[in-house]
């Protein structure tokens, strides 16, 4: 019975997602499996405000720091040979990637 492999990465750096996407796409052709992907999923902004002075005399100014959060689903057709070749790549500190093995 034929399985697919949900790939799941997620970074703050585009980047360096990117990098590792198209490195994945690069091992799936090499390899000769179907693949569809790498899907963006919808990115996450995280934002904070805080006041510049913190006992609060003068004036109210405040400072906004922002964080996005980037996602890409791919999925692969699961072949052994080519799910090593996908662990076996240098994964960026910043880029979290979950792999889940589906039966069809």
């Amino acid at each position: 019975m034929p399985q697919k492999a949900k790939i799941k990465a997620i970074s703050p750096d585009h980047e360096k997602l990117e990098e590792l996407c198209d490195e994945i796409k690069r091992i799936a052709q090499k390899t000769g499996i179907n693949m569809s992907g790498p899907i963006p999923l919808p990115t996450k902004e995280m934002k904070v405000s805080t006041m510049k002075s913190p006992c609060g005399d003068g004036s109210r100014t405040f400072e906004n720091w922002k964080m996005r959060i980037h996602k890409r689903l791919i999925e692969i057709e699961s072949d052994e040979r080519t799910l090593r070749q996908i662990m076996r790549t240098e994964i960026p500190s910043e880029v979290k990637i979950e792999i889940e093995l589906k039966e069809e």
